[in-house]
């Protein structure tokens, strides 16, 4: 007989919230690991497909319906001791977005992830695999732009790229590479005053997915691009 693995839907969420980069988790209040941080999730219905499944539990437990997420498919866990309880199938999602409010539902919670050492199951492994995609996008395409808000400055931008990164970039070079990137900056033709200091001009998202050239993620700290 052909054994039935439950599958469920994770998800990485991550946002910039007070200059730090954050993650949405919920702490367990039961065992298996009662008292640690986990990432949402819940098991597919069987009349939906993955995308699908993605979307309720960002609307459902993760409590952010309508939020402009940008979600993608991350990775698959399937190893036999993911769970104690029982063997269980997860697909995880990455989901980028700009600066959120609060969860409608009252467990969940954005923690920096300084703070998110040790997770229940594999989330914590989980997490490290979207965080290190994230980084990655960010170097070849305009994703970083999703931590953003619709209109923002290059120096917006630029700390995004900072606290993602965790590196700290030369202004004026990071300036020159992503307004001269094909397609990555539209000028909205305003301008702003609240990073301080003389207008600084808002700037949307293109329509470029990829960036040409790359951005290159510097190796250390301290690097002109």
């Amino acid at each position: 007989m052909t054994p039935r693995i439950p599958v469920s839907v994770d998800l990485v969420v991550l946002t910039v919230r007070f200059a730090e980069l954050c993650a949405l988790v919920w702490r367990r209040d039961r065992p298996p690991y009662a008292g640690r941080w986990a990432l949402s999730g819940g098991f597919i219905h069987l009349d939906e497909d993955l995308p699908a499944a993605a979307a309720r539990v960002l609307a459902e437990r993760a409590g952010l319906p309508g939020a402009p997420v940008h979600l993608e498919q991350l990775r698959t866990y399937g190893y036999p001791d993911r769970d104690p309880r029982q063997r269980v199938l997860s697909v995880a999602y990455l989901g980028l977005a700009p600066d959120l409010p609060a969860s409608t539902e009252a467990h969940m919670s954005w923690r920096p992830l300084t703070e998110l050492s040790e997770m229940a199951f594999d989330h914590r492994r989980i997490m490290l695999d979207g965080i290190e995609r994230a980084r990655s996008k960010l170097e070849y395409t305009s994703l970083g732009a999703a931590f953003c808000p619709p209109a923002f400055t290059v120096a917006e931008l630029r700390r995004v790229y900072e606290i993602v990164w965790g590196r700290t970039l030369d202004p004026r070079n990071f300036h020159r590479k992503v307004t001269k990137a094909e397609g990555f900056l539209m000028p909205t033709g305003h301008s702003t005053t609240r990073d301080g200091g003389r207008p600084a001009m808002l700037y949307r998202r293109g329509p470029a997915e990829l960036l040409r050239p790359p951005m290159m993620r510097p190796a250390k700290d301290v690097v002109r691009l």
